[in-house]
């Protein structure tokens, strides 16, 4: 068992944040082997109930925060070398960027190699789990999940599904997409901490015939993910119009094809209505929210009080490579401006604790995950991140000054960055 002293944050189940100054986490192997969490809390009220008890190590760490790791809801690994391109918007963006750049990952050595830097770019600022997209191509699916799976991550990944609209390269063939998807489930979901999502890239670039297989599958596999677009922005919300006349809205279209459901998730979810708000809710479907990408896509700014009235489930992402960074702090910092702007939309303050919540426990709830990873609750697995809260002097200096719990996680969205994580820690660590 190993024992870590240092200031702890934690979540309670309703989304409060619980802070200890001087806190306790006690981890130690399942009968898997694989590290949860067994105790967590005061330093005074939990040290006690181990002191006596052989082969426990104690890991003090002054000054430091351990915190759960960080969630990320909506990421594409293969648009790693994308990040940073210049864009008149969207669909521009994908069609001189992301396209061709996508088609290299039919060589197989290719995916590993960005594979790797992924998930370590990952890990070093502090993301223990995501949900990404890979490329078209089965290759690319393997190379990630290999990757995770050396590094005991827990990762949710699967083969996009595009078979109209799509450049040579990496528009797919609609049969065989299908067979792929369902081989790739077989293959790897629920091995280890990995897990599988049903991956249309989104409506315009897949066909009735497509959507309907990925429906039947995500009925005949109920445990896995689904994931897509939906609502980015105007131009692609009348295109699809166009594509789908008999839908009711773009978020419909999902849903005429079985596509919303439990473990389900949309990243954007800009541009939509009361109706599809309340049908979110209704299917237990949850909005990936990426604030980085739609400021720098100029997409529009997603609407958090909205969202809290209807109730539907959401979550922060990156949106990595059209979000401008892999940083969990500068996701969060730009949630805050997102949910201040007051023009198109009712304006609010996120409070500190919500937005960490939103990365982290409340990301899990939103991905079916709930009790299993975003916290540091017991019987939670092990992942874990060590912040120093002085690693540069404007935030040493801001965080001295931290009187409340709001003001030193405030201090830390808006100042942080990659630097803020010292160590990042996952459950099951090769």
């Amino acid at each position: 068992m190993q024992i870590y002293r240092s200031s702890l944050l934690r979540f309670a189940d309703d989304g409060r944040a619980l802070y200890d100054e001087d806190g306790l986490l006690a981890v130690a192997p399942d009968d898997k082997g694989q590290q949860r969490v067994v105790a967590a809390g005061s330093w005074q009220a939990l040290q006690a109930r181990f002191a006596d008890l052989p082969g426990v190590q104690v890991t003090h760490l002054p000054e430091r925060i351990l915190a759960p790791g960080f969630i990320d809801m909506h990421i594409h690994y293969p648009q790693t070398d994308v990040i940073g391109a210049p864009a008149a918007g969207l669909l521009p963006w994908l069609e001189n960027y992301t396209f061709p750049h996508e088609s290299a990952f039919a060589d197989r050595s290719h995916a590993d190699a960005v594979a790797g830097f992924f998930l370590d770019e990952l890990l070093r600022n502090g993301v223990t789990t995501a949900l990404t997209f890979a490329t078209s191509h089965p290759a690319s699916v393997d190379a990630l999940m290999q990757a995770s799976q050396a590094r005991g991550m827990r990762m949710i990944t699967g083969k996009v599904l595009q078979d109209r609209h799509s450049p040579d390269g990496v528009r797919d063939d609609t049969e065989q997409s299908l067979i792929d998807t369902e081989a790739l489930i077989r293959r790897w979901h629920g091995v280890d901490r990995l897990g599988y999502a049903i991956t249309p890239r989104f409506a315009p670039t897949s066909t009735h015939a497509q959507l309907r297989g990925a429906g039947e599958l995500a009925a005949r596999y109920t445990d896995v993910w689904i994931q897509s677009h939906v609502a980015e922005n105007l131009d692609e919300v009348r295109w699809v119009a166009e594509l789908f006349p008999e839908a009711r809205s773009y978020l419909s279209v999902y849903d005429d094809f079985g596509l919303m459901r439990e473990r389900a998730v949309y990243a954007h979810c800009i541009h939509l209505d009361g109706e599809d708000r309340a049908l979110l809710r209704e299917r237990r479907t949850a909005a990936a929210v990426s604030p980085t990408s739609n400021l720098f896509l100029g997409s529009g700014f997603f609407d958090f009080a909205q969202a809290d009235a209807a109730q539907f489930l959401y979550g922060l992402a990156s949106d990595v490579g059209g979000g401008m960074s892999f940083s969990p702090f500068k996701t969060m910092q730009a949630a805050y401006v997102a949910g201040r702007e007051g023009q198109t939309k009712q304006g609010l303050s996120l409070s500190p604790a919500s937005l960490w919540w939103q990365h982290t426990a409340g990301a899990a709830r939103a991905l079916g995950l709930a009790g299993q990873v975003g916290n540091l609750q017991p019987g939670c697995e092990a992942d874990f991140v060590v912040l120093n809260p002085a690693c540069t002097p404007l935030l040493a200096r801001k965080t001295r000054q931290a009187s409340s719990l709001d003001e030193l996680l405030f201090a830390m969205i808006i100042l942080g960055d990659d630097r803020l994580i010292e160590r990042t820690l996952v459950s099951q660590a090769k």
